[in-house]
């Protein structure tokens, strides 16, 4: 993870994980170049895919819905290319492994911190449809119980989630196994390790993005320094750059909310407020029926948001989770692996 203030800092602590490379005594063939290329390919234009045309699309709910597809995609990639690389697990080095299993219960962990965290704002939802339900009446008494409800919204949106803030941690440790194992006389396994550097930033970005957003802090957005020798670097570099920059701005000036439609029910929960407190009056302002409709549009699509990113969200922990179970069922039935490759993985728990 990296803080604004560290982002002059060397980024990989452990070493240079570019030697794995063009380290000597092993030539690329055209036909693993060709895959190589197409799976930076694919990256680099999921990659501009995400790249917003404009700010209001930063940290809006489609977007990151989008986002979470991406990497679904590049993930089921990686999938693809071990299957044309014709590269079984038990030839697999021992650390690639290590890594790849440590990696993968570290993303099942942010995984259920973010589910938790849709869900969080899911049942604040509730709260909204019964303050809704109650200003569908002009009693007083209807009011009073509304007030209740949207008070209720505002403490349970403001209040914090333990698991997103451990995901500053965990994004910690996605940072520092960017640094790659490396590979010695095998072609199809420096190909196989260059494809999931790319992947690995690409979940590393994302990640970190949503952690901003749904902690409110900045403190868990990571500036990842990619080398040129990658086509898909300068793409990379612009998404980024374009994203933090203005997740910082936004932060920077106070706001409650770091997802858009969030911040839209806030507003309108502001401007409602006082009116059926009865301290301001609507004579001669929007009336009251007017900013109920308003509130009531903002919440729905905010609950639709929602919905899809928690799917989104879920499709990926069943990515990763296929693919961790898979590599284990492999593991375990191949004669030629080492029961120590386990080390402490085998019996990993994600943690709730």
């Amino acid at each position: 993870m990296s803080r604004p203030q560290d982002a002059n800092r060397s980024f990989f602590p452990f070493g240079n994980p570019f030697r794995m490379i063009s380290a000597k005594g092993t030539k690329f063939s055209p036909q693993l170049l060709a895959v190589l290329h197409a799976c930076e390919a694919a990256l680099e234009e999921r990659l501009k895919k995400l790249i917003p045309k404009s700010k209001d699309e930063i940290l809006n709910l489609s977007w990151m819905t989008l986002a979470m597809q991406s990497l679904c995609e590049s993930h089921n990639d990686i999938k693809t290319l071990i299957t044309e690389l014709e590269l079984p697990v038990h030839d697999w080095d021992e650390k690639w492994i290590d890594v790849y299993l440590d990696i993968s219960v570290k993303l099942l962990d942010i995984c259920i911190a973010f589910s938790s965290e849709l869900s969080r704002l899911n049942q604040g939802h509730l709260l909204l449809q019964c303050a809704l339900h109650n200003l569908d009446s002009s009693s007083s008494e209807q009011f009073v119980r509304a007030c209740s409800s949207l008070d209720g919204w505002k403490k349970h949106i403001g209040s914090i989630n333990p698991r997103v803030e451990k995901c500053g941690s965990i994004l910690g440790d996605l940072v520092g196994s960017l640094d790659l194992p490396k590979v010695k006389k095998s072609a199809k396994g420096k190909v196989l390790m260059q494809a999931i550097y790319g992947v690995k930033v690409q979940t590393v970005f994302i990640c970190s993005v949503f952690a901003a957003a749904f902690s409110g802090s900045t403190k868990n957005l990571s500036d990842l320094d990619v080398a040129d020798i990658y086509s898909w670097a300068p793409t990379f570099r612009n998404l980024q750059d374009l994203v933090n920059k203005e997740i910082r701005v936004r932060f920077s000036s106070g706001r409650l909310a770091g997802l858009n439609e969030l911040e839209v029910v806030d507003s309108s929960v502001k401007e409602l407020y006082p009116i059926i407190q009865g301290v301001v009056d609507t004579t001669g302002t929007e009336s009251l029926v007017k900013i109920v409709g308003e509130l009531g549009r903002a919440t729905e699509r905010l609950s639709q948001g929602l919905d899809l990113l928690t799917k989104e969200v879920d499709s990926f922990f069943q990515v990763v989770l296929t693919g961790r179970d898979a590599l284990l069922s492999n593991l375990r039935s191949g004669a030629t692996v080492d029961d120590r490759i386990f080390g402490g993985n085998r019996d990993a728990q994600v943690v709730n």
